[in-house]
């Protein structure tokens, strides 16, 4: 175990491998570190680097949250200067409320996880908040439908090729919808394009090395921390061994 991504520390102790049995490695799933990445090309020379879908997707998804919460934080102004102004009037104040009972602002703080899903996954209370939140907020409407083209991307696409049509398409949309949220996502993706088109070789991820070290940071957060490292290891050996 290596603490921290210091590259030359960690490329020192690959290096430690024999040379022959380093160069079996024909790929490798990463994030979108570029201590992650020298480290790969300097003791896998052979392999293939892969950027890891979940990565990629959180770029986008992030970018989707951001309109969001800058709209949550319009409403809130918005909210306090009614409350203000009631109070200068001397009458309480009353919020808009949709149809659903939500405020603004609520309506807004609770569509965070339905943003996150495709429309074809939406219960109920979902369906309704949607309608109320696309029929405000075209806007965000648009980017949501963007960021599910971009899910659909990985989800349909069946060779390289394919996959890197879709990516000049959804390119394509991006650029004409005038979303500047989307234009940091779309660059960084073009600069990795190539490590993301490797995913569909063989359609690798490190989902199960995330969820493992999302369950070691939950165990960690339940013991209220570790300070002793060797029972620490001991005891998630036996409890995920």
């Amino acid at each position: 175990m290596i603490q921290g991504t210091n590259a030359s520390i960690i490329s020192s102790r690959l290096a430690t491998i024999e040379p022959s049995l380093r160069t079996l490695v024909t790929e490798v799933t990463l994030d979108m570190s570029p201590a992650m990445e020298a480290i790969v090309r300097t003791s896998f020379p052979k392999a293939r680097l892969v950027t890891d879908r979940f990565h990629v997707q959180q770029l986008v998804s992030e970018a989707l949250q951001e309109i969001r919460v800058s709209l949550r934080k319009e409403a809130l102004k918005e909210e306090n200067e009614a409350i203000k102004t009631a109070r200068r009037e001397k009458r309480p104040y009353m919020p808009t409320l949709h149809p659903n009972g939500d405020s603004r602002k609520q309506l807004l703080a609770r569509s965070r996880h339905l943003l996150f899903t495709p429309e074809s996954r939406w219960h109920t209370q979902q369906k309704e908040r949607a309608d109320l939140l696309f029929a405000e907020y075209p806007r965000l409407k648009h980017a949501y439908d963007l960021s599910m083209l971009f899910r659909s991307f990985y989800e349909h696409s069946t060779t390289r090729e394919i996959a890197k049509q879709k990516l000049d398409l959804w390119y394509a949309k991006v650029a004409a919808s005038g979303i500047d949220e989307f234009l940091v996502p779309v660059e960084t993706i073009r600069v990795r394009e190539d490590t993301i088109l490797n995913y569909f070789e063989n359609r690798s991820t490190n989902a199960a090395a995330e969820s493992f070290n999302a369950k070691l940071k939950n165990f960690r957060a339940v013991v209220r921390g570790v300070t002793d490292k060797k029972f620490y290891l001991f005891r998630v050996a036996k409890l995920y061994g």
